[in-house]
């Protein structure tokens, strides 16, 4: 599978092989940042299913995973609950110490712990984890502290990608493909 991964540098895969816990920011990251209203005030946000699609295998693999938004959002809360996050949080001004408070809780250190956010706000938690990631299009002094920056925009794939590279750090990513791609069908 390293084939893949041929553009993530060596020191990527090894702060990655440590992660038991990837948390991330929603807007910008897990959507386009885009908001949409209509005329009653109802919002609308667009998800990448294939984002979700890898939730449940970082769970089988015991790699907890979490959302801390500062955004309150209704359609947010709906969307954690379907992929059963673990923790997810909404309307937060201070995501560190809502990060730290779950970090602690879980048992864990920060070189444990992976986030993905694209904004200033996300700064403070992007430069203390064991291993950090943002979009293509995050703001260009994130993408600057991170240690990763994502093939993808925000709304496109980035946490997919940046599971995918946590679970081939820790050579499971291999045998998630080869279960699946080995399944026989019987013929109804």
């Amino acid at each position: 599978m390293r084939e893949y991964f041929r553009h993530v540098a060596k020191e990527v895969f090894e702060k990655a092989s440590k992660i038991k816990l990837l948390v991330t920011d929603v807007d910008g990251v897990l959507t386009d940042g885009g908001v949409i209203y209509d005329d009653h005030k109802t919002e609308f946000k667009r998800f990448q299913v294939k984002d979700g699609q890898i939730v449940q295998f970082l769970k089988a693999h015991d790699i907890k995973i979490g959302v801390i938004t500062g955004r309150n959002s209704v359609v947010v809360k709906n969307r954690c609950e379907e992929l059963k996050f673990d923790f997810h949080f909404h309307g937060v001004k201070e995501k560190s110490l809502v990060f730290l408070s779950q970090v602690k809780a879980l048992g864990l250190t920060l070189e444990e712990c992976a986030y993905i956010g694209d904004d200033i706000i996300d700064l403070p938690i992007l430069k203390n984890v064991g291993f950090s990631a943002c979009p293509d299009d995050a703001i260009p002094y994130v993408k600057d502290k991170v240690d990763y920056v994502s093939f993808y925009k925000g709304g496109e794939g980035v946490f997919r990608e940046v599971a995918d590279i946590i679970l081939e750090s820790q050579g499971k990513l291999e045998s998630v493909v080869h279960n699946l791609a080995s399944q026989k069908l019987q013929n109804p």
